[in-house]
Parts: C-alpha cells; sequence; structure tokens
C-alpha cells in the first residue's frame, strides 16, 4: 500500500483548511473579547486548544465566573469526538509515524484535517501529516488575534453585529444535516426545547450555564443515540 510522504503535498492539502479557519476564529476573537476576554487571554486560548465548539462552550462558562470543573466537564464532552477520530486516523497512519509524532498530530487533529487525511489513498506519513497540520492552527490563532484586535477598536454596534457570525458559523453546520437527516432536526430541536427550560424554570435556572450546557447536550445526544444509533455505514438509522 502506498504511504503518502509529501511534506510539500502536505502544506498544499493544510491552506484551504486555514484560510477557512481564519473566517471562523475572527468571530471568535469577536466573541471571547466582548465577553469578557482580553486579546491576550483569547490569544492564548486558540494557540493551546484547536477547537472552535469548545473554545465557544468555554466563554460564557468563564464569563459566568464558572468552577474549572464546568469547564473540564464540558470540554471532555464536547471534544469526545476527537479522540474517536484519532482512533480512526490511527489505521491510516504509515510506518514513519513513530509514537511522538502521534501525540503531535493527535492535538492538531480537527474535524478538516481529519477528514483530508482520510480522503488520502493508501496510508500517510509524518512528513505530509507534518506539512497538513502546519498551517491550520497559524490560520486559527491569526484569525483570533484579528477579531480580538478589531473588537477592541471597532464600535461597539459594529461589534455586535459581527458577532452574530459565530450563531451563523453554527447554523451553517447544524442545518445542511437537519434538513436531510431527521433524526438531527429532532435532536436539535430536543435541544433548544432543553435550554428553554433551564432558561426559563426557575428552578432550573439557578443550575450554572457550564452544567446546562453539559445536560442538554448529554440529554439531547444520549435520547437519540438509543432511537436512532449509526450503523456500520455511518447513516442514522430512522427510528425516530
Amino acid at each position: 500500500m502506498r504511504e503518502q510522504t509529501s511534506f510539500v503535498k502536505g502544506i498544499k492539502d493544510g491552506l484551504p483548511i486555514c484560510f477557512g479557519y481564519l473566517s471562523i476564529s475572527f468571530a471568535f476573537g469577536i466573541y471571547a473579547c466582548a465577553n469578557g476576554l482580553s486579546i491576550l487571554q483569547a490569544v492564548v486560548m486558540s494557540i493551546t486548544n484547536l477547537t472552535s465548539a469548545g473554545q465557544l462552550a468555554s466563554v460564557p462558562i468563564i464569563a459566568a465566573g464558572g468552577t474549572i470543573a464546568e469547564l473540564l466537564i464540558s470540554q471532555i464532552v464536547i471534544n469526545l469526538r476527537y479522540a474517536l477520530m484519532s482512533v480512526s486516523l490511527s489505521q491510516k497512519l504509515g510506518k514513519s509515524v513513530r509514537m511522538l509524532d502521534r501525540f503531535v498530530i493527535a492535538f492538531a487533529n480537527t474535524d478538516e484535517v481529519f477528514a483530508v487525511a482520510s480522503s488520502q489513498e493508501g496510508t500517510v506519513g509524518r512528513n505530509y501529516l507534518y506539512g497538513l497540520i502546519l498551517t491550520p492552527p497559524i490560520g486559527w490563532t491569526l484569525g483570533t488575534l484579528l477579531g480580538a484586535a478589531a473588537g477592541a477598536v471597532l464600535p461597539e454596534i459594529l461589534v455586535s453585529a459581527l458577532g452574530i457570525a459565530i450563531y451563523g458559523m453554527f447554523i451553517a453546520i447544524v442545518m445542511p444535516k437537519a434538513k436531510t437527516e431527521r433524526p438531527t432536526a429532532l435532536c436539535v430541536g430536543l435541544s433548544i426545547v432543553l435550554s428553554c427550560l433551564f432558561y426559563y424554570i426557575p428552578v432550573l435556572r439557578t443550575i450554572p450555564s457550564g452544567f446546562t450546557i453539559i445536560i442538554c447536550a448529554v440529554i439531547a445526544s444520549g435520547v437519540f443515540a438509543f432511537l436512532a444509533p449509526i450503523n456500520i455505514n455511518g447513516e442514522a438509522q430512522n427510528d425516530a
């Protein structure tokens, strides 16, 4: 089986991911600073965490003065998929990928990096993977810096308008699946209902926002993992 070993090809395949991350992380930078984080804090978060959903979920927890336990549990729940993707990607790794390489690659194994690496014919070597993961973190961090800096100098009304982009990103991620897969749409609907319950019911409103995110995510995903499990072909069984 042929092993993909070209470092240059890895860089070329990673550049579209890098440019795509610029726009998303720009919105994150604005969102983070609008919720009380400094430019430095937002940038450090992006350097040390390559997870859009995890970072976005952590901001309101930090802003609300949440505990380390809330942050830890929310990140484990939200980012658990990366562990599964890393296990899957490990089946594609060539013999040139050593143990230390696996730790580095796992750190930068985002959804897009996983999709590109997994789509390669044959196995993928360490040179290709290092090329692939080189530019996406740069794009993510640079976009955060630009967004955070823009949020500090732009008028408040414009910052608020640009902040909506972060919600647009989530809609763009969820809606295509929700339109074609009934269980996904129902899972989203259940998440909305649960969130409303935690917001409007006085007793539930006392629960910290960080744990609210965790509870809603676990309940909604657990219910539909039982009602509409994914079959071995990666398709949902539409029993719901």
